[in-house]
């Protein structure tokens, strides 16, 4: 049986890993997760007190494709929370995760060999989504002077009907300054090319906060989930902001695509929003985290790393180490017992003298694995 040509998507290195070090773990051995973004921890108590209750009593069948309209004016709520921002309800589409959000932004907004630009280093996803719906990626390399994020400059000249832009970044973690995210806006609006903010880390800072699209704009796309600051990865549960005269485009969309997002994850999600001492005591575990890592690396011999604003991750340039990525984590994960990703699944040219640590676990792991680090990379550098 044939194959469509969209269908030949690259893999996600990641779950590869994952794959390695679960096989590793069925075979005996202990193995530290540094390699995913998933918290170590479970849906906010509150969220499964919820869930639990509604199950007694609910069907939990389908609910309307855009969401629980009780969830959408809870996550309009947050915003004004977070940000200050007056947000309609309305404008509010609750999804099966970021992954369901970001296949229903660029089918509303792009047609099939549209070019979509995206920084790199970048989330993997967003290229390999973009080839299956017959879209064109345009990686724009960004550089350490800018903190590994997009600015105008490094667009003009692009040929592009849509930019992709997460603050923070994935893997980088690095954040967008207001004034840095209002120039990227102003430069798409100038040129009719549509603006897609990836903010599913917002909530995750160790400093100032992550600014949103929607403080500078109300004509973009925001993307969120509760996966990452909420602690929702497996319950598959997301939203999007879209502008008012792009919710009928986008529920005609979702209906057919999806139905509805889950309805059990939904009721879970609500209840999360304001499970907030709990959410925020997780987050002081990632800043202890973070700060372990940012002693702990460079004593291994990685020193070279991206300042990491937000999100649970620390990108590593290792190329006085290697000039490939993906062997010198298996080498790690064989000789270690650490999982950890190449670069090369957020940078297809750069990535192969990258490598990407995660300090989203539990912070006797982090002080486990950066200890099992520095021994075997004081062995490889005796060897």
């Amino acid at each position: 049986m044939q194959v469509s040509r969209r269908g030949i998507v690259d893999p996600f290195i990641v779950m590869d890993v994952m794959e390695a070090a679960r096989a590793a773990e069925a075979a005996g051995r202990h193995i530290i997760h540094m390699e995913v973004g998933q918290p170590s921890t479970p849906a906010p108590a509150g969220a499964r007190v919820a869930l639990a209750a509604a199950m007694d009593g609910n069907a939990l069948g389908y609910t309307v494709a855009l969401g629980l309209p009780e969830l959408r004016a809870g996550i309009a709520a947050l915003y004004k929370r977070w940000y200050g921002v007056d947000l309609n309800p309305e404008r509010v589409v609750v999804t099966a995760g970021s992954s369901a959000a970001f296949l229903l932004a660029f089918t509303a907004l792009f047609d099939a060999g549209d070019r979509v630009a995206l920084g790199e280093p970048g989330y993997p996803s967003y290229r390999q989504i973009l080839r299956a719906l017959s879209l064109e990626p345009v990686g724009i390399p960004a550089s350490e002077a800018n903190r590994l994020q997009p600015v105008p400059a490094d667009l003009e000249g692009v040929a592009m009907r849509g930019l992709i832009v997460a603050s923070p970044g994935n893997p980088s973690g690095t954040m967008l300054s207001r004034e840095a995210l209002a120039d990227l806006i102003g430069f798409c609006d100038q040129r009719g090319v549509s603006f897609v903010s990836d903010e599913i880390y917002h909530g995750l800072h160790y400093g100032d906060r992550a600014v949103s699209a929607l403080e500078i704009s109300d004509d973009v796309y925001v993307i969120n989930s509760f996966s990452k600051y909420f602690s929702m990865t497996g319950w598959r549960i997301g939203w999007m902001v879209v502008p008012e005269d792009h919710v009928r485009i986008v529920e005609r969309l979702a209906q057919n695509m999806f139905i509805c997002p889950p309805h059990a994850s939904q009721i879970a999600a609500l209840a999360a929003l304001d499970c907030i001492d709990e959410l925020e005591a997780n987050r002081a575990v990632y800043a202890e985290n973070r700060r372990l890592m940012l002693e702990g690396l460079p004593k291994a011999g990685f020193t070279r790393l991206a300042p990491p604003d937000g999100a649970f991750y620390i990108y590593a340039d290792v190329s006085d180490l290697t000039e490939d990525s993906l062997g010198f984590a298996a080498e790690i994960l064989e000789g270690a017992g650490v999982a950890v990703t190449p670069g090369l699944d957020f940078d297809p040219v750069r990535g192969a003298r990258r490598l990407r640590f995660s300090y989203a676990r539990s912070t006797a792991d982090i002080v486990e694995g950066l200890r099992r680090l520095q021994v075997f990379m004081a062995g490889r550098a005796q060897a």
